[in-house]
């Protein structure tokens, strides 16, 4: 979409600053990459270096980061938060793609399934008995939607998706293609050398305003349910076991492994391919960093680092000090051939 620069500013919050206010703006790009047309953002000093020679029809920067010489083509938009004006341009320039109100004559859908009337089904959608839709929900190619399912209100559900039985999600909830909820857990009993699976009969429970990454697998619990709270946003490829209870506002990143029965508390991070053991409890505000192996809780607002995770400030320097154990070795072994002189 192509918006004049003066109206584009109104919806961002953001003062303009030189530049033509009239001048037509059609994308968006990093200030590295912009060209003339699209707008761009400065808000880490580490870039400043590529300000001076930008392209960019304007730049979005905040006030006490103003230059006092911007290139003579750009217009800066001068807002409180930079990050936040530029997410809502973005989402002007490239608005989501809208679907018709419509269900199609190829989705199969169970004849006592309640749909809303103001919904997208596209082809080859499956809709198990007993399902409820709830308003502006848009659910894409493909994906499969089991018995007693309650899904709220505008949900997107994307292609090839699976929802398991008597799952419960809640409102604006999206969930991206090749996502798994509900399926079972990995449990089972050793007997005369046998592996007896454990049945999973709970369900998932999925709050308001949760987004979760393609090809991600939450399973439902033994019994009771796997919850996740509202607001959490799951990133791809993110496995979820049985029994977890994750809080709000939780962030966790792609190739996470969370064991069975873990509590992940109110906006705790955990990074890139972390690993979390069994009946683990991970406090508010903590982060677990990228690559971090947690076998034991994590107490609120701290960071931990490696594995097994720890103290980051701990880890950090332990890593510091295996660097110099190739030199520590040399010098034992050089004192160790002057003790056996001495002692010859």
């Amino acid at each position: 979409m192509t918006l004049i620069l003066e109206e584009l500013a109104k919806h961002c919050d953001a003062e303009i600053v030189g530049g033509d206010k009239q001048c037509s703006i059609t994308s968006a790009a990093d200030i590295k990459a912009a060209a003339a047309g699209q707008i761009t953002i400065l808000n880490d000093p580490k870039y400043a270096q590529y300000f001076s020679n930008s392209q960019a029809a304007a730049c979005f920067i905040k006030r006490e980061a103003l230059h006092d010489d911007p290139p003579e083509h750009m217009a800066l938009l001068v807002c409180k938060d930079p990050e936040i004006s530029f997410i809502k341009a973005i989402h002007l320039l490239y608005p989501a793609t809208e679907f018709p109100k419509q269900i199609s004559k190829h989705a199969c859908i169970a004849d006592s399934a309640m749909i809303a009337h103001d919904v997208y089904i596209a082809p080859f959608v499956s809709i198990g008995e007993g399902c409820l839709i709830g308003e502006g929900c848009e659910i894409l190619n493909g994906a499969y939607i089991g018995k007693d399912v309650m899904l709220g209100t505008n949900c997107r559900i994307h292609p090839n998706a699976v929802i398991y039985d008597r799952s419960r999600i809640g409102n604006n909830v999206v969930i991206h293609a090749g996502a798994v909820i509900g399926a079972d857990g990995f449990g089972y009993k050793q007997r005369n050398e046998q592996h007896i699976k454990v049945p999973h009969v709970g369900n998932i429970i999925i709050e308001d305003d949760v987004e979760i990454g393609a090809n991600t697998c939450i399973d439902r619990g033994t019994l009771g349910s796997t919850v996740i709270g509202s607001g959490s946003k799951i990133d791809n490829l993110v496995q979820i076991g049985h029994n977890n209870t994750i809080g709000n506002n939780v962030i966790i990143c792609g190739q996470t492994g969370i064991s069975g029965s873990c509590t992940i508390e109110d906006n705790a991070i955990l990074a890139g391919s972390a690993g979390i053991a069994d009946h683990v409890k991970i406090g508010h505000h903590a982060v677990v960093m990228a690559r971090s192996g947690v076998s034991n809780d994590i107490a609120p607002a701290t960071q931990v680092f490696g594995s097994p995770a720890k103290d980051r400030k701990v880890a950090w320097k332990e890593l510091a000090a295996l660097t110099k154990l190739p030199e520590l070795l040399k010098k034992i072994k050089d004192i160790e051939i002057r003790l056996g002189k001495l002692e010859q």
